[in-house]
């Protein structure tokens, strides 16, 4: 069990890292002045292949945790209830990388009209929902 924890523990950290640094992608994608089409390719060329990326070390994460539950049965039976919130703060970390997903094309499709101030403030989710989801798992606070 330990080893499918540290594992799980590895890719989580690394998912989070390309949700911590694709919105900045973002940011960079919302300046960038018009007509600077090199710019704007390379920009869009370094999101997708991190959005890929991202996506590949999304799916170990999620099936290691899933093990860890329902394998292991961590987190349940009575007195667990920081699991049911730790399964929802998942859920919004999925949520969350979808959202990059839909951004990502709408932005490589020139139909996003958001300013790179929102993209600045959609980048802190990410850190919030770590915080949370690792709170959750060490404190276990019900």
């Amino acid at each position: 069990m330990l080893w499918v924890k540290a594992f799980h523990i590895v890719f989580v950290a690394s998912w989070f890292a390309g949700l911590f640094y694709l919105p900045r992608i973002f940011v960079n994608l919302a300046m960038v002045a018009p007509g600077s089409a090199a710019e704007r390719d390379r920009l869009l060329l370094m999101a997708r292949k991190l959005m890929r990326f991202t996506t590949l070390l999304a799916v170990p994460a999620l099936g290691l945790g899933l093990w860890l539950w329902l394998g292991y049965g961590i987190g349940r039976g009575p007195g667990n209830g920081w699991m049911h919130a730790k399964l929802a703060v998942v859920v919004l970390v999925i949520g969350y990388h979808h959202a990059c997903g839909v951004l990502l094309r709408k932005l490589a499709d020139g139909t996003s009209r958001r300013s790179h101030v929102w993209f600045r403030w959609f980048n802190e989710a990410p850190v919030l929902l770590l915080l949370v989801a690792v709170v959750l798992v060490v404190v276990k606070p019900f």
